[in-house]
């Protein structure tokens, strides 16, 4: 059993140790991270997040340890920070959860079970990326039009985006240009044969022409609203 003895305090070797563990664990899991998304594009900075946050983790565990204080203390300082990097896809949200899990494991001296749970997160990881469980994302989509004041939205569109999609959701409405356009978001799900190009213009004609924006991967522009 791989297990380091902090009961007596943390050593300089026991330190060294945990850190050099957190580090390639969170190697291991940005390694995975890269293969899952080898045909997505991502911020190439998260790649460093993932291997540096475990290591960061670990050390103020370690820091904190049993003493009260030191955790208020560190409430307050996270308190004070605001994360303002946004995720386009929730699930990468769960990688960095597996960091504290990771960290937590390493700074507490159970090496085994910070072994154990970075393998079983990146095998499935892995499994789920090769099942494509997500496959029906890339049908999902957003779509904002903004229309003239005097057109009814609530039945303009219905014809056409029964032609073209598989269901759709009005999920908000905005004034704008003091009172004179409508911009309309719809959550919508588009058909297999979906074509893009033709569905634009057909929508340009019912809206006079005015903007419009179709968005693929919508969970990146949800989280503006």
């Amino acid at each position: 059993m791989l297990q380091i003895d902090l009961s007596l305090g943390a050593t300089w070797d026991a330190i060294l140790l945990i850190m050099g563990i957190s580090t390639v664990l969170g190697f291991i899991l940005s390694l995975t991270f890269s293969f899952t998304h080898r045909n997505k594009v991502y911020e190439k900075s998260f790649i460093t997040t993932l291997i540096i946050l475990p290591l960061v983790i670990s050390v103020i565990i370690l820091l904190i340890q049993d003493n009260l204080a030191r955790a208020f203390s560190l409430a307050g300082v996270f308190a004070l920070v605001r994360f303002r990097t946004a995720m386009a896809d929730s699930k990468d949200i769960t990688y960095i959860l597996a960091t504290v899990g990771i960290a937590l494991a390493s700074a507490l001296g159970y090496i085994d079970y910070a072994l154990l749970i970075t393998a079983f997160i990146c095998i499935v990881f892995i499994a789920l990326d090769l099942l494509n469980v997500d496959k029906d994302k890339a049908s999902h989509s957003k779509l904002q039009i903004v229309i003239p004041e005097n057109l009814d939205y609530t039945t303009v569109f219905g014809e056409l985006f029964k032609k073209y999609l598989v269901s759709y959701q009005l999920s908000k409405v905005k004034t704008t240009d003091f009172g004179s356009l409508f911009e309309l978001t719809y959550l919508i799900k588009l058909k297999k044969e979906f074509n893009q190009k033709e569905f634009l213009d057909e929508l340009r004609i019912l809206n006079n022409n005015l903007n419009i924006t179709l968005v693929n991967e919508y969970a990146a522009l949800m989280i503006n609203e």
